[in-house]
């Protein structure tokens, strides 16, 4: 039998219980912890006949590194995706799909972060290379607030030949740089479109950015130079965001 993983925080077990409650083999409660969010929680187990079990802080701090907040699930290891779900997912996907590839992000806490934001803003999925690239774990999924078990974490061996594949597909794709002349309030993302954050500091690989049909960049009004990625990349995404939206008023009034 696969090790089980131990994932912890309140909107993360919800979110397991929710939408994968068979990963799910037993979770664990403060004994001090006593409010609606745990009866949630606790309707939820036994719905899907989970175990519940009680712990002292004391002994759940020692389980897990991270503010567990008295709430901790025993379960089957994290999935990963590889690079043919992505087909399938394209397949049965209508209208112009939006996709994040991080390119070198290695924080556990940027990963959640841009899974939180890229759930939100309406993304297909994100991709990421196997290589030097944070993937699914504890920390990841707490920061994410359960995003990331929503949204699929695709990890692509070579991330060059998977943007040539999702291009001959249609999708265009948008890498962002300081550099770049043009801004990202001025790029259609409308259409099929793949965004690529860099990572912090190094930015896109070069073989990244020659795939790239369009650089944009984040035009930046105060005195620093550059945004934390996670921050970044909630930016770019809730302008696509909100580009589509605008497109999709002016048609229904059409």
């Amino acid at each position: 039998m696969s090790q089980l993983e131990k994932i912890y925080g309140v909107h993360a077990v919800e979110a397991l219980l929710r939408h994968h409650p068979k990963r799910v083999k037993q979770i664990w409660l403060a004994e001090s912890r006593n409010d609606p969010r745990v009866q949630t929680l606790i309707e939820l187990a036994n719905e899907n006949r989970v175990q519940i079990g009680q712990a002292e802080r004391r002994e759940m701090d020692a389980w897990v590194e991270g503010v567990h907040q008295g709430v901790v699930a025993d379960v089957s290891p994290s999935q990963v995706w590889g690079e043919a779900m992505l087909d399938e997912l394209l397949d049965r996907t209508e209208g112009a799909p939006l996709l994040l590839v991080l390119d070198g992000v290695t924080d556990p806490h940027n990963l959640g972060a841009c899974l939180r934001s890229a759930d939100a803003a309406g993304a297909l999925a994100v991709i990421v290379p196997k290589d030097k690239s944070a993937t699914l774990t504890p920390v990841v999924r707490k920061v994410a607030c359960g995003a990331a078990e929503v949204i699929p974490l695709v990890a692509v061996t070579n991330l060059a030949r998977t943007l040539e594949k999702l291009q001959q597909r249609g999708l265009w794709v948008v890498g962002t740089a300081g550099e770049a002349e043009v801004s990202i309030y001025d790029q259609d993302l409308t259409g099929p479109t793949i965004l690529i954050m860099g990572a912090e500091g190094k930015g896109m690989r070069r073989l990244t950015r020659e795939h790239c049909d369009y650089l944009v960049n984040l035009p930046m009004a105060g005195s620093v130079s550059s945004l934390n990625v996670s921050v970044a990349t909630g930016v770019c995404l809730f302008e696509a965001q909100r580009q589509r939206g605008a497109k999709a008023k002016a048609a229904a009034k059409n």
